[in-house]
């Protein structure tokens, strides 16, 4: 057996503070290797990256995602007794569940739908100019929510409701005061949605055929025929809702990518909406999103030479994966030309996990994530807004990353106009 390199300072817990998604693969190109040893919070963990790391993670049962992340972040993301916490049969039938309600054309396309309407509702006569991630984020939580089916009479404020999951997906990075604001903020939101799931069961409020509500709420059954307990259900509805204001982040990439590369522009303004997917793909595998993922051995086994003990915690390179330069030729140039798509379930575009998302534990909402991503090109290339120009950085030692400073977007003049037109024109009707 190959010893796996280690590191040479003692832990790496403040280097990867500090470097965040470059943490792994800044290391593995020092090492000359794809995978090492170090210590993160005093834990003995090894890095890894590329395609065959990526098919020991989402291929096969030699690990777990049991115990492989800090409490924390496990409680902010997922939280106990969640889909990603199951293996076996167990999660199976977990994921066949969440596959059920997110990977259907229908859904899908009901999902688009409410997002495009939300955006148009939200920027109607808007003349100010505003955020565009906080705007996404409120726009993406009423649009899931609805999709979900959680009816209005049920959802006193959607605002705060936003803020509460943006401050659960902003807090991930760093223990601290923020994470323990956005873990109550999680604790107050599965509240609220066991008493959606109370409503539903006890028959004080209906939940559309087909809606997420119903299946997760009422007709899911695990292996032994039981269905979810309010808590469980609660989890699991929140681990939707969450996910899909995460897409707010995508969204800003989208806007970013745009903006570095206006020819792009003006191909989908004047109609090239066969070429938005390999667009948007492309951000997702350039832009900063998850930066890795955890597992921990099930067995002990011979990874490319290299003995990994049962126990063994791991964290697989994402972020590093899809810039590797053996996979992805110049990797830190744009390129919509490579044509990727989350369809192939390949081991090398890793965005939100590897493989089949219907078998293995990668994320089920890449089909949502692409689709409202391709929404998203087309509401920002044409009326009613448009991106203000602004020179932005996006700083990597930031988990998750946003650019700094934000990117702001403003109504279009032409559309500003027309609802002025239109305001005198009603206002001498009367």
């Amino acid at each position: 057996m190959n010893a796996i390199p280690r590191t040479s300072s003692l832990d790496s817990t403040l280097a990867l503070h500090r470097e965040g998604y470059s943490f792994i693969s800044k290391r593995c190109d020092e090492l000359g290797t794809d995978i090492f040893r170090t210590r993160l919070m005093l834990h003995p963990v090894i890095c890894m990256r590329g395609e065959d790391a990526t098919r020991l993670f989402y291929e096969g049962g030699d690990v777990t995602r049991v115990g492989a992340m800090p409490s924390f972040v496990l409680r902010l993301l997922q939280d106990k007794d969640s889909v990603q916490q199951l293996d076996g049969e167990a999660h199976r039938r977990r994921k066949a569940m969440f596959v059920e309600v997110t990977m259907t054309e229908r859904a899908v396309t009901a999902m688009a739908e409410r997002f495009r309407q939300h955006w148009l509702d939200h920027f109607k006569g808007q003349e100010e100019d505003c955020d565009l991630r906080e705007a996404a984020n409120l726009i993406l939580t009423r649009a899931s929510a609805d999709w979900v089916g959680i009816p209005p009479l049920l959802r006193d404020d959607d605002g705060k409701l936003a803020n509460r999951l943006a401050r659960m997906i902003d807090s991930t990075g760093v223990p601290g005061p923020a994470a323990w604001l956005a873990l109550l903020s999680r604790r107050s939101v599965e509240r609220w949605l066991r008493e959606v799931v109370v409503a539903l069961r006890e028959g004080s409020i209906e939940a559309g055929e087909g809606s997420a509500l119903k299946t997760i709420g009422l007709t899911h059954r695990d292996a032994h025929g039981r269905p979810l307990s309010h808590e469980t259900a609660a989890v699991e509805l929140l681990n939707l809702l969450r996910p899909i204001a995460a897409i707010s982040r995508w969204i800003v990439f989208v806007a970013h990518a745009l903006a570095r590369n206006p020819q792009w522009q003006e191909r989908f303004q004047r109609g090239h909406d066969d070429e938005m997917e390999g667009f948007v793909e492309e951000v997702r595998r350039l832009y900063p999103f998850f930066p890795f993922v955890g597992a921990r051995v099930t067995r002990d086994i011979d990874w490319r030479g290299h003995m990994l003990r049962q126990g063994q915690w791991l964290l697989l390179d994402l972020y590093g994966t899809t810039h590797d330069p053996r996979l992805f030729p110049a990797p830190e140039k744009f390129s919509a030309e490579r044509k990727l798509t989350w369809r192939d379930a390949d081991f090398r575009f890793i965005p939100q996990g590897g493989g089949r998302p219907e078998t293995g534990h990668r994320c089920p909402g890449e089909m949502i994530t692409s689709e409202i991503l391709k929404e998203t090109v087309k509401l920002l290339c044409r009326p009613p807004v448009e991106i203000i120009p602004w020179d932005a950085a996006i700083p990597l030692g930031a988990i998750p990353a946003s650019p700094v400073p934000p990117l702001r977007i403003a109504r279009r003049a032409a559309a500003v106009d027309g609802d002025r037109r239109a305001m005198h024109t009603n206002g001498g009707a009367k």
